[in-house]
């Protein structure tokens, strides 16, 4: 088994399937493989840009398992690779390429299971959904979300194969998104004091930003089984001005929240938005909702059974896994590799991870 899935692994990680290109050659090729594998298979086209996802189903009735994975990767550019991001290169235990560790490894393992239930075909039904864009911010399972219980039915639990090593991972915050526009007043900087400085409206969103993640650190919600226990608040773009001479009539800041379950982004931004001078306007760009998994649900522990570490975790990146959640279904992160090797130049997974991981979803049907 392994073998195979490390040709398929090499097939799935020559598309470059970056997030600002188009995943369509892909789709292609994953869509013939399962027809050919003996499942149903339902395309969704993305809105407005070529890409698209796939529903996939083998056997009828209710329960089941749902595998889900998002098929684009993060760019190479600006990272020293000593190896071609888009081959497949072994060295010694682990294979390198980019979407090895995120996501295509967990992918190849469910791909390599699926050609096999025709000659066995397992007592419940199996599903798989493949997503587009989840590395922009999950912009691609909204558009899908929808169809999955109409099309698949509804599985007993759904599997996110994001990288855990293999561990139960029950909990993610949520993420919301934003960027604020200020509006100044252009003008000689000689006479700055007449003139509303938008660079300084930013600065005092920044400002509110950095004041409220003192709050929520300080007596905000806590989970410890976080790296980071509270809420977080975190400005990573600011753009404005033109020259040092023109007082600024325009700036803007993106922001993000990332919630604990007991916590909403939209408490927490009310909050930073209350004291804010006017001519901040502020969108919301994103969101996903976070995770918070019962391991108490009798479909939770039975996977849970089937680890080497039952006991659970909760991630610190965010997933797709709190849509399934959204609607009713069990749902754990659980996948090979660890994201510690997700996202970085030469990224790569250990054959034994991919190994574990097929005998685990094996052992899950």
């Amino acid at each position: 088994m392994l073998t195979r899935i490390e040709e398929i692994l090499a097939t799935l990680v020559a598309f470059p399937t970056v997030s600002a290109r188009s995943n369509l050659a892909l789709i292609d090729w994953v869509e013939a493989f399962l027809t050919g594998a003996g499942f149903a298979v339902t395309r969704i086209a993305a809105r407005d840009e070529p890409k698209a996802g796939l529903l996939a189903r083998f056997g009828a009735g209710e329960g089941g398992t749902l595998f889900s994975a998002h098929t684009d990767v993060v760019p190479v550019e600006g990272q020293r690779w000593s190896v071609e991001p888009f081959a497949l290169t072994g060295r010694g235990d682990r294979l390198h390429g980019r979407g090895t560790t995120d996501m295509k490894g967990f992918i190849a393992c469910v791909l390599a299971l699926a050609e096999t239930l025709r000659a066995a075909p397992p007592a419940r039904p199996v599903r798989i959904a493949l997503s587009w864009d989840e590395e922009l911010g999950c912009r691609g399972i909204p558009q899908m979300i929808d169809r999955v219980i109409p099309t698949l039915g509804r599985p007993d639990l759904c599997v996110v194969g994001e990288p855990t090593s293999m561990r139960l991972g029950l909990g993610h915050k949520g993420k919301a998104s934003y960027r604020a526009t200020c509006h100044g007043e252009a003008g000689h900087s000689a006479m700055a004091p007449r003139f509303t400085n938008a660079l300084h409206l930013a600065a005092d969103l920044i400002g509110a930003l950095r004041a409220e993640q003192a709050r929520l650190t300080r007596e905000g919600a806590q989970d410890a089984a976080y790296d980071v226990a509270s809420s977080t608040v975190h400005a990573g773009l600011l753009r404005g001005g033109v020259a040092l001479n023109i007082v600024p009539d325009h700036a803007e800041v993106e922001f993000e929240i990332r919630h604990l379950a007991a916590e909403s982004a939209e408490e927490i931004l009310s909050r930073i938005a209350a004291g804010l001078p006017a001519g901040i306007e502020i969108a919301q760009t994103g969101a996903y909702p976070g995770l918070d998994t019962d391991p108490a649900v009798p479909a939770i522990a039975r996977f849970a059974a089937l680890l080497p570490e039952a006991a659970p975790v909760k991630v610190s990146y965010g997933t797709e896994a709190g849509f399934f959640a959204a609607l009713g279904l069990p749902t754990v992160v659980c996948g090979p590799g660890t994201m510690d090797d997700g996202h970085q130049p030469d990224e790569s997974i250990a054959r034994s991870q991919l190994a574990l991981c097929a005998e685990v979803l094996a052992r899950a049907i």
